[in-house]
């Protein structure tokens, strides 16, 4: 596969595997937004009882994996995927893959990922990659955040795909085994069910820390950090949001404007006004998240650590999941056929 094989960078690094993955299979239709929306990739939420370095964790879209599965299923695409408790097994049966060649999506921490800037590797281990051909000793990695393809030695590979801590992918690893033909009927179906699919995620979800309640929920801690947790403690909290919203994938503000393209390629198949129209409410929603970034930001940097800063933050959330219920409570009721 090492001479066929297309590196394609993207935004985010799952939907880029899954993209690159199908287009290699001949599926040119497949683009970066419909993976995501058709995956019901938004998400958000607080996880109190997880923590990352001593902190809560959030999250602003669906667990790892979960986009490459629905997104083929809804294509029906026959996939496998395989983790492994040895990294001996692991290597030889993804070494196995590769005689055959295919190309492998891998799940990986990032903190010993040896080509990624130092100020990016820290404990994250829900990034993905494709492994397209092995060549002296060293496997060629197309990483869709990267420019361009780079090589990870075998001990630098078993080290990522076992990495310890939260998600610890143990040596995760997902193929396509065949796609068959793929008709604009069948992207149609697929649209109407990850927005279906994302409507319920975002809106219907028992109990406070998912969806759009659960970003209410963050708004409310938020609120009260400074008095419980003291300015400095505060300030490292709202850094784990910050880190979580703007530096692993494309955050907050950035999967809100991937699901806004991603409603906009849906209308044209669709030839849906309505959807454009809530594809502008996803744009505003993406805008003040990346509002409530810049204003965590002064928090945490000590140029705005008020308790009035503290109620502004809490405010802005607040009116995000407004948008956000509103917009999906509009695509709930816009008809797909």
């Amino acid at each position: 596969m090492q001479n066929q094989y297309t590196h394609t960078q993207s935004a985010h690094c799952e939907n880029g595997v899954i993209t690159n993955l199908i287009k290699s299979h001949g599926q040119d239709f497949m683009t970066e937004p419909l993976a995501f929306g058709m995956g019901s990739g938004l998400f958000y939420i607080h996880l109190p009882f997880i923590k990352v370095n001593g902190i809560p964790a959030f999250s602003f879209r669906t667990m790892p994996g979960r986009i490459f599965k629905r997104t083929c299923k809804s294509l029906h695409i026959d996939i496998a995927s395989k983790k492994f408790s040895n990294p001996r097994v692991a290597q030889e049966y993804l070494d196995k893959l590769l005689q055959q060649d295919k190309l492998i999506g891998c799940q990986v921490g990032v903190y010993n990922l040896t080509y990624f800037p130092k100020e990016y590797r820290f404990h994250f281990n829900a990034h993905n990659l494709i492994v397209y051909g092995k060549e002296n000793g060293n496997y060629l990695v197309s990483d869709p955040v990267m420019e361009n393809v780079t090589t990870l030695s075998e001990v630098e590979m078993n080290t990522v795909r076992f990495a310890k801590g939260v998600f610890a992918p143990k040596g995760h690893l997902y193929y396509i085994n065949k796609i068959g033909d793929i008709t604009k009927e069948d992207i149609k179906t697929g649209i109407a069910k990850g927005i279906k699919r994302n409507v319920r995620d975002m809106l219907h979800i028992p109990g406070p820390i998912a969806g759009v309640s659960g970003i209410k929920y963050t708004a409310r801690k938020v609120k009260g950090w400074r008095e419980k947790l003291g300015p400095r403690r505060a300030g490292q909290y709202l850094g784990q949001i910050i880190r979580m919203q703007e530096e692993i994938g494309t955050g907050g503000g950035g999967f809100r404007f991937m699901y806004a393209a991603f409603l906009e390629q849906a209308a044209g198949y669709f030839d849906s006004k309505e959807l454009l129209e809530v594809s502008d409410e996803f744009t505003k929603a993406g805008d003040m998240w990346r509002q409530s970034a810049m204003l965590m930001a002064g928090a945490l940097r000590g140029r705005a650590s008020e308790q009035s800063d503290y109620n502004n933050m809490h405010d802005l959330l607040y009116d995000i999941s407004d948008v956000e219920k509103e917009a999906f409570k509009r695509l709930s009721k816009i008809k797909l056929k």
